[in-house]
């Protein structure tokens, strides 16, 4: 049974590769040349787009470590990128043509990958399919998916920025919900007196702001305006709204504040918390700049930065299984950006696993799914395990998605505990399934 792969981006090429190399013979459609997106301008397969940066190589970062799990299990991403990097000091880098040209030469010299240069205006009705179009999906496309989803498509982001909970501080920040609503503490609380909010205005308007691309202009609907435009709304804007300090008392002083931030727990363990409210477009140094003069934030470390971009996404926990199909229809298979992850190495990560679930649904045999412990199983656990799906919102792989050690670790080992676990932890799986073994 030949499996249909629409998309000839990162995941799409990494799915193609993984289902050839266990034998499943594979149309990969792709509509470039026939037609770009506005963002790509190159014919080539894998096109990287925004930056030749593939972010940090040490196990330190979890990206560097979700890179290694790719290396053991035989990505051509991986392959792609360690044969055509560029010096970038602790970084991946790669020549952006270069590493496109190889990709595309190992897709067209597969004997089981039919390359077919065409737009894909809908997902054939039969058949295993992955989809993989990515963030820029056609607008054809698009509408045949929605058809397939419902109303869990979204066409940009309001991204609000995500700090880990042991970066907190917990003498400033105090645990309630407005008026003891839910279980009274709900949320985390930055109080602010008057003259930090005004200082803390001031910083807001006068930073720095991302520009966006003409692809990426969108009229900004009043629940997800960015922050620093309603600041420039008014000085006390943000004070009737995301920063409201009304029915919360803070511990230390019996009093009202004057404004606060709310932190919403972000996943299950409670190792991160969102800024809640504050999607912005303020470059990522002015963020973290200007964020870590929120009290309580001084020493905040940032998982996520906010962004307000143009992205085509699904919401991955309501719609999927953690093999990435589709729970209404399973034979349609979802990767890469549109499933909600973030970044080039998330993307091809999505399409590894993507490919040889595909590969298990042509033979009729179980689901893939990689143990949570590792960086490729955190992706999967963040994007259809533990998100509430009322709140999803794309995400990069970082430590903060992995399930907590065990016992006490010094803060300065913990990364790298994780790490070894993961490592531990992938060996015997990737066993399970690799090329004659699944």
């Amino acid at each position: 049974m030949k499996l249909t792969i629409i998309g000839g981006g990162l995941a799409g090429c990494e799915a193609a590769w993984q289902a050839a190399r266990r034998g499943v013979p594979v149309r990969l459609i792709e509509m470039k040349p026939i037609r770009f997106s506005p963002a790509h301008h190159s014919p080539g397969l894998s096109e990287l787009v925004c930056s030749n940066s593939l972010r940090g190589a040490s196990l330190d970062n979890a990206v560097g470590l979700l890179k290694e799990e790719l290396r053991r299990a035989g990505s051509l991403f991986i392959e792609a990128a360690d044969a055509t990097r560029v010096p970038a000091g602790g970084a991946l880098a790669v020549d952006r043509e270069e590493f496109s040209r190889y990709i595309t030469s190992r897709i067209e010299s597969e004997p089981l990958i039919e390359l077919i240069h065409e737009e894909a205006a809908s997902i054939p009705e039969e058949g295993p399919v992955i989809v993989a179009s990515g963030p820029l999906t056609s607008d054809l496309l698009a509408e045949s998916i929605g058809k397939l989803t419902g109303e869990y498509l979204y066409f940009y982001d309001a991204i609000a920025p995500i700090v880990t909970a042991e970066s907190i501080d917990r003498s400033t920040v105090f645990s309630a919900s407005r008026y003891g609503k839910g279980d009274g503490d709900d949320y985390l609380n930055c109080p602010l007196d008057e003259e930090q909010y005004n200082r803390f205005i001031d910083e807001l308007l006068a930073a720095e702001k991302v520009v966006a691309r003409s692809f990426e202009k969108v009229v900004h609907f009043e629940g997800c305006m960015p922050v620093e435009e309603m600041a420039e709304r008014g000085r006390e804007t943000l004070r009737f709204g995301p920063m409201k300090p009304v029915g919360l008392t803070d511990p230390r002083t019996g009093g009202e504040p004057h404004a606060v931030v709310q932190l919403r727990q972000e996943n299950r363990d409670a190792t991160m918390y969102n800024l809640v409210g504050f999607q912005t477009k303020l470059t990522w140094p002015e963020q973290r700049r200007i964020f870590r003069m929120i009290p309580g934030l001084e020493q905040a470390e940032f998982v996520r930065l906010g962004s307000m971009h143009r992205n085509t996404f699904i919401n991955a926990p309501h719609l999927l299984h953690p093999t990435g199909q589709l729970k209404r229809e399973p034979r349609i298979i979802f990767a890469g950006q549109i499933t909600g992850v973030e970044g080039y190495v998330e993307s091809a990560a999505s399409g590894f696993l993507a490919g040889i679930n595909a590969v298990a649904l042509t033979r009729g045999e179980g689901p893939v799914v990689p143990p949570s412990e590792t960086a490729l199983g955190a992706l999967v656990r963040h994007i259809t395990g533990e998100t509430d799906h009322r709140h999803f919102q794309p995400m990069n792989v970082n430590y903060g998605l992995f399930p907590e050690l065990q016992g006490k670790i010094k803060k300065k080992e913990r990364r790298q505990k994780l790490a070894e676990r993961a490592l531990v932890m992938l060996d015997p799986w990737l066993e399970q399934v690799k090329p004659g073994g699944c």
